[in-house]
């Protein structure tokens, strides 16, 4: 099981990553909405914003979300650390129920172009 500390470095490496893509998938990611990420097996929840192709984590809460996210995500940390470093793709964890995604039907299609 990955450490608290771990899924903080890949969220920030997914950020890196956001921003140091190709055109077409900066363009995706290039919105301005809350975000929110829960990792089930640590239950803790990294907090913050999708903007500018960036994700921007400006908090970290102990249990599920206080506040509703725009866009909505829960995985185990493994599940992430895996994501982010390219051992597990997104869309296949996302339709084996591995990974919820929950956002608005017009940010679901913006974001297909990142899965």
């Amino acid at each position: 099981m990955v450490t608290m500390q771990e899924c903080r470095g890949a969220l920030d490496k997914l950020s890196d990553n956001l921003a140091n893509a190709n055109p077409d998938v900066r363009s995706a990611a290039a919105l301005d909405r809350s975000l929110s990420c829960h990792i089930t097996d640590l239950d803790v929840t990294f907090a913050g914003r999708l903007k500018n192709g960036r994700i921007d984590v400006t908090d970290t809460v102990q249990g599920p979300p206080r506040d509703k996210a725009q866009i909505r995500l829960a995985m185990t940390g493994d599940d992430l650390v895996a994501m982010v470093d390219g051992s597990l793709n997104f869309a296949k964890a996302w339709a084996s129920g591995r990974v919820r995604l929950e956002a608005s039907f017009l940010d679901l299609l913006r974001l297909r172009a990142l899965l």
